[in-house]
């Protein structure tokens, strides 16, 4: 149901000027508009200020110059009469405080009984729109478009949402940079859960750096009870979703503000046999198994010597392994240390010694001149 943002909450029972406004009360009942965001920002900032004046008064004076029309204390004593936080007294022209358990069934429960009724209407609107997108998915429209242009971040989070919601088999996601935003993982826990309840496989790649994260390892700990697979990865790999191995979904930019959902079925299937290579080599992210934790950090030792040899800069080689710049400046500290070495020149020339680098070639020669 839409309504009108112009038009002001009418009120829940108090107020008899706003009650004749809106004729009688069942025409009153039928375009009542609960208060919102802004009602109760007014009541939490300078309302509980006023009603504990009221409170602590007695009273608040109708003719009080401190309440004049037009004034903000006005406004807020207009508001909490409208609510049943004060109630007018037209004889002494007063307002007198009420006790808010009998205003909070006047307001509360309505709130929520409103908030069912549009969590059921979401619930429906989602479940319609879903079968909406089956019959466009096996359309000739749909086959004739290989590639959808999403642009900016909310549209490509609805896109998700939406394409999450309508799969029914299975949910393949590679995320790279190392540790998510524990905001992020929070708003997709959620979307996950449900298709897992739903039956649908859903299996996620991260790089070896996610498990540093707390937050990550809560969410891998709760997807994978439900059924989940993830597994971790030494190597460098682009974002991608595929949903029902039917549409995929890739960044179209550096910045990722925009995404292209890929359609057409000899694409999706070449990015399928890509994820499914870099799959079988990664390792499974069990939150407590020590072997896989020794194996990831041989592995991170190993991508970051080959990662100096090959002469990144530093801000490269820390995107590649999904860390920061400061905790990949730590590996190589603790590469020194191991070595026994205390620049990059002395060691390169250890790792020649020991791993058959030859410093002549142009990679070796890189880790020298970056001491």
């Amino acid at each position: 149901m839409w309504t009108n943002p112009a038009r002001s909450f009418i009120s829940v029972g108090h107020h008899v000027a706003v009650a004749e406004e809106v004729g009688t009360p069942q025409e009153a009942e039928e375009r009542r508009i609960l208060p919102g965001r802004a009602e109760h920002d007014l009541v939490q900032e300078l309302g509980s200020t006023v009603y504990e004046t009221a409170v602590t008064e007695g009273w608040i004076d109708a003719g009080d110059p401190e309440y004049a029309k037009g004034t903000a204390r006005r406004s807020a004593v207009d508001l909490l009469t409208e609510i049943g936080l004060l109630q007018l007294d037209p004889q002494a022209k007063r307002f007198i405080p009420v006790d808010p358990s009998a205003a909070s069934d006047l307001l509360v429960v309505p709130l929520a009984q409103q908030g069912a009724e549009l969590l059921a209407e979401s619930a429906r609107w989602n479940e319609t729109f879903s079968q909406l997108g089956q019959v466009f998915r096996g359309s000739m429209v749909s086959h004739s478009r290989a590639i959808t242009e999403v642009q900016g971040f909310e549209a490509i989070n609805r896109f998700i949402d939406s394409q999450l919601n309508d799969c029914r088999t299975e949910f393949l996601a590679a995320q790279p940079y190392g540790r998510r935003p524990a905001t992020t993982l929070a708003e997709a826990e959620p979307r996950d859960v449900r298709a897992l309840r739903r039956g649908v496989s859903l299996r996620t790649l991260y790089q070896h750096s996610a498990r540093q994260s707390i937050a990550t390892r809560e969410y891998v700990a709760e997807v994978t009870a439900l059924g989940a697979e993830i597994r971790t990865s030494d190597e460098f790999f682009k974002r991608l979703l595929m949903f029902d191995r039917h549409t995929a979904l890739i960044p179209a930019t550096e910045n990722r503000a925009v995404a292209v959902a890929i359609h057409e079925k000899s694409i999706v299937a070449f990015l399928l046999d890509l994820y499914e290579r870099a799959w079988e080599r990664a390792m499974p992210f069990t939150v407590e198994d020590r072997n896989t934790s020794k194996s990831v950090a041989a592995e991170v030792r190993a991508m970051t010597l080959r990662l100096l040899v090959e002469g990144h800069s530093d801000a490269a080689s820390a995107k590649r392994m999904g860390v920061s710049v400061r905790t990949y400046a730590a590996y190589i500290a603790a590469l020194k240390e191991e070595f026994g070495v205390e620049t990059r020149f002395q060691l390169g020339w250890a790792m020649s010694r020991t791993s058959g680098i030859d410093l002549d070639t142009p990679a070796a020669a890189a880790v020298t001149r970056s001491a």
